[in-house]
């Protein structure tokens, strides 16, 4: 199989399909008021840009980064197809997503996830992130922070 990850706009079926399938496992972790993921708008503003993971063409995953300031961005929406976990894609979404945001001179980098998406908080563990409870600490520690 040939992987790709790539810039690409969210305003595309195929993303829209991965967003409605990570939205559907959210819910079934998290009850409404749980889940705070920015939806297919957000993702098409100018502070945010997405890559696409494909598989022979076909997308099966996904991840944005938000430029907040200056020197801090937050990652977003990272998901995977559960049809293509095992091929290191999510690690290397993750890694795409520190590269553009090391390039537009971001020095910190936040992303939150719960702790009932264990496969997302084995993931950011493996890439060097570490839990700190609610509120945001810095790339510098690789921090995942969880609500």
């Amino acid at each position: 199989m040939s992987a790709t990850i790539a810039t690409e706009t969210a305003d595309q079926p195929e993303v829209a399909g991965l967003l409605a399938l990570s939205d559907d496992y959210m819910a079934g972790l998290y009850p409404p008021e749980g889940n705070f993921a920015v939806d297919l708008k957000a993702l098409c503003q100018p502070d945010i840009t997405l890559v696409v993971a494909r598989l022979d063409g076909r997308a099966v995953g996904c991840g944005a980064v938000k430029i907040l300031d200056g020197e801090s961005a937050e990652l977003k929406r990272i998901f995977v197809h559960d049809e293509a976990r095992g091929h290191g894609l999510g690690r290397r979404i993750v890694a795409a997503l520190e590269e553009i945001a090391t390039a537009k001179g971001i020095r910190d980098i936040y992303l939150e996830t719960g702790p009932l998406n264990v496969e997302a908080v084995r993931l950011y563990a493996a890439q060097g992130y570490r839990e700190c409870g609610p509120l945001p600490i810095t790339r510098k520690t690789r921090t995942a922070c969880s609500w």
